[in-house]
């Protein structure tokens, strides 16, 4: 089964300055059905939770599905491309599989969408640190990383710097980012709800 074979290597690790949509989350949606494949993925981080695949539904901890030997392997064996990699970094980040993310974002080029998770990852491990350097250098490469800043910004609400994860709030709306899933799970954390983001 080939997961990620709509989306090329050149198509993930380019920079999409930003999704301008207007109207609700249901519209953002609706346009990813009608993108082209490297605009869908982009649409799918301002959406949901990415869809569990093989790599967190059969493989193992310490394995991720190889889509050309359609088999588990350990990260540092597997022959997809930066785009599957990427696809299965934000799978396992989210899965909670942190340490299997680890790995597969080391294989990675780095560019602001890895430092991006690579800040997710630390910073759901608990060293809001690291997490700090990484979204910073995510959004120096890239001031219009909308998830950059939203997940920098829940960082800085939970460690009690409001004013500065409102100030990535308002960065987001004014760079675009108005009912994306960056701009509602960031105002969902600062007004205390649980996002799962």
């Amino acid at each position: 089964m080939q997961r990620h074979s709509v989306v090329s290597q050149q198509q993930v690790n380019r920079d999409i300055p930003s999704v301008t949509l207007g109207g609700s989350l249901r519209a953002a949606l609706f346009a990813c059905v009608f993108s082209t494949p490297a605009l869908a993925v982009e649409l799918e981080e301002f959406s949901t939770p990415p869809t569990p695949t093989e790599t967190t539904t059969e493989c193992a901890e310490g394995m991720i599905y190889d889509d050309a030997t359609e088999a588990c392997v350990a990260p540092e064996d597997a022959s997809d491309d930066q785009a599957a990699l990427y696809l299965d970094a934000r799978e396992l980040a989210w899965a909670g599989r942190l340490d299997d993310a680890t790995r597969v974002l080391a294989r990675m080029e780095t560019t602001d969408k890895t430092l991006t998770y690579q800040g997710f990852v630390a910073r759901k491990s608990g060293d809001w640190t690291s997490a700090e350097i990484f979204y910073l250098a995510a959004l120096d490469a890239n001031p219009n990383n909308l998830l950059a800043r939203s997940y920098y910004g829940q960082g800085l609400a939970d460690s009690g710097f409001i004013e500065a994860a409102e100030n990535q709030l308002t960065e987001i709306r004014q760079r675009g980012g108005r009912q994306t899933w960056p701009e509602i799970a960031l105002r969902l954390h600062l007004d205390g709800a649980d996002s799962g983001y």
